[in-house]
């Protein structure tokens, strides 16, 4: 029995994986493509070895600053910039979970024990570090574009860093907040069964 239960979890984490894997792909071609074609064609060497330099600094940032970047202390407001419909779309969102739960009706990414709630806060905090790193490459080439009168080109890499940086910066703040309040509901939970 208990075999059975490790091999359905390995079969979820790989179908999971492969999931993320293909979305990931898709997001990263629609946002990548146009920046290399842009930095091939119109920044110097020197500035996109800089600009390289300059963005890979978030990657040193500790939790506890990252945690200070936090937009806001409640997921309302996060509700109100449309975060919540980002995180249908975004690598273990809503449609990942969704398909997975069409072969595994009993898949459930946040479980009670607390390991699992520990695992996606390391997750969010790294991929808020990499959308940091993305973020700053993206303002520093959209910046480089204005200094070149390339207006097009800045607009263009600004909207796709909203959508491609921006966002899933805001959706793992968001996601983190409604690990919390997870955590304290658990929390209220195993104290009630112990004092009952």
């Amino acid at each position: 029995m208990a075999i059975e239960g490790e091999n359905k979890q390995r079969n979820i984490k790989q179908l999971a994986g492969l999931y993320n894997l293909l979305l990931n792909l898709f997001w990263s071609a629609l946002s990548f493509v146009p920046l290399c074609i842009f930095c091939y064609e119109r920044v110097e060497n020197s500035f996109l070895f800089l600009f390289i330099g300059l963005s890979l600094l978030p990657a040193l940032l500790s939790h506890s600053t990252i945690d200070k970047l936090q937009l806001a202390k409640s997921t309302k407001t996060y509700k109100k910039l449309g975060v919540s419909l980002i995180q249908h779309v975004s690598q273990s969102g809503v449609f990942i979970n969704y398909l997975i739960r069409r072969q595994y009706p009993s898949h459930k990414v946040v479980r009670r024990e607390g390991r699992s709630i520990e695992a996606l806060l390391k997750q969010t905090y790294f991929f808020e570090k990499f959308h940091i790193i993305g973020l700053v490459f993206f303002c520093l080439n959209s910046i480089y574009a204005l200094g070149k009168g390339l207006v097009g080109w800045a607009l263009f890499l600004t909207s796709i860093n909203l959508v491609y940086n921006i966002y899933p910066i805001l959706l793992q703040q968001y996601i983190r907040l409604k690990l919390a309040g997870y955590n304290k509901k658990n929390e209220i939970r195993i104290s009630a069964a112990n004092q009952g």
